[in-house]
């Protein structure tokens, strides 16, 4: 009788689990997809530039700074966008102004 108690196959695990349990993950799901589009949501700056798109765009920017050097970067950025463009250096708005 205590063998048959210790045994992990004597409980079935479903039985645990109540059956209000998948009714609630729906509005858990809802609210969770919900969070993450209001996380992805960024107002639209009037500033051209490279997009933030969840915090890639700062990496690619700041990356394409140490991979191509501040002038020629820069240079890029203007061809790109134009002589006034926001980009982020090291995780931080930057502005690029030239003629």
């Amino acid at each position: 009788m205590v063998l048959e108690t210790l045994n992990p196959m004597h409980y079935n695990i479903t039985s645990l689990v109540p059956d209000a349990m998948p009714l609630a993950t729906v509005p858990i799901l809802i609210l969770m997809c919900f969070l993450f589009l209001m996380w992805n949501h960024e107002e639209t700056s009037s500033i051209p530039g490279p997009g933030y798109c969840m915090g890639i765009g700062p990496l690619i920017s700041h990356g394409r700074f140490l991979w191509m050097g501040v002038g020629n970067a820069c240079n890029y950025y203007n061809r790109t966008y134009g002589e006034f463009v926001r980009v982020w250096i090291s995780g931080e708005e930057t502005f690029i102004i030239s003629k």
